[in-house]
């Protein structure tokens, strides 16, 4: 693996060495042509030897390049009401500077496919016209090319914890997000948001169980949804599908973890990768195994333009 990025910058330099010490996000490099160029962006330099590699790999191979990203804490802002999540204004424009430059652009959501495509702005914009959704974890697919959702029958257990969360959950100043294929608790809006967090894990991982479900548990939420799909599967399957040469994955909450793994098995197979944690302070997981944590949505937008920009 060369040590050099697509655009010339060194990863096994010394000033490289010492960032691997820095805190995640605090090293940069600008743009050939120096910081005061033109529109230029800072780009993070990865803290691991491993994130580096797949920088200097996406940068120089940008046309095999897969960018896989989630939507909510990632692309969108966290927001007490699920319903007015919106992407960050600076999410289009840099998502369709970047993607006509890469080899595929995927947004990988627990959220219907239909959901983040209009809470995106996805739909027929300009630079977007290969992007792809992969909604429910993988289980509907949105090309931009066509504009139509593709997705199997839904799982019948769906329906059954649909018809008991309102008897279990009276009283706790809960919220079910209805997600077609999945129902989600949230509890951000409850008077102890943590407190009903642990005190309903419990007894809707015994309800997920009883229909066939799973719980899988995020940022003051708890979703019950079908076995067999995440973000890993969705992503590890996008990746071998495209021929992926490099993959970077973002993320921000404990369902990302999955496609972590996709890209860490993906790493050892020979494609190298980038991990990105859309920084917060409820999820450290992810900051743990991130190579790379810039700030929230805002430093995604800027971590997409930079991208952009050094690809030229």
């Amino acid at each position: 693996m060369s040590s050099q990025t697509g655009g010339g910058v060194p990863h096994d330099s010394p000033a490289a060495r010492r960032r691997q010490d820095e805190p995640p996000g605090r090293g940069a490099t600008s743009r050939p042509g120096g910081p005061d160029a033109p529109g230029a962006e800072l780009l993070p330099t990865p803290v691991t030897r491993a994130g580096q590699e797949g920088l200097a790999a996406l940068l120089a191979r940008p046309d095999e390049a897969l960018i896989g990203l989630d939507f909510d804490g990632t692309l969108a802002p966290i927001v007490a009401d699920p319903e007015r999540a919106r992407a960050h204004p600076g999410a289009l424009p840099a998502l369709a500077a970047l993607a006509p430059k890469v080899a595929a652009v995927a947004v990988i959501t627990g959220r219907p496919a239909e959901v983040a495509v209009r809470n995106g702005g996805f739909a027929g914009a300009p630079g977007l016209e290969r992007l792809v959704v992969l909604g429910h974890y993988g289980a509907e697919r949105w090309d931009a090319r066509s504009g139509k959702v593709t997705a199997p029958d839904p799982h019948p257990g769906v329906d059954a914890v649909r018809a008991e969360l309102p008897v279990l959950l009276e009283g706790t100043g809960t919220w079910v997000e209805d997600k077609g294929r999945a129902v989600a608790v949230h509890t951000r809006r409850a008077p102890d948001p943590q407190g009903a967090f642990e005190t309903l894990r419990e007894p809707l991982t015994a309800l997920a169980i009883r229909h066939g479900l799973v719980v899988e548990p995020g940022r003051m939420v708890l979703e019950l949804r079908p076995p067999g799909i995440d973000k890993g599967v969705a992503l590890a399957g996008f990746a071998r599908e495209i021929g992926a040469g490099s993959v970077l994955y973002g993320g921000d909450d404990l369902g990302d973890l999955p496609a972590y793994a996709a890209v860490d098995t993906l790493r050892a197979d020979g494609t190298p990768g980038l991990l990105v944690c859309s920084g917060s302070d409820e999820v450290t997981e992810l900051r743990k195994r991130a190579d790379l944590v810039v700030d929230g949505p805002e430093g995604v937008v800027g971590l997409l333009r930079a991208l952009a920009d050094f690809i030229g």
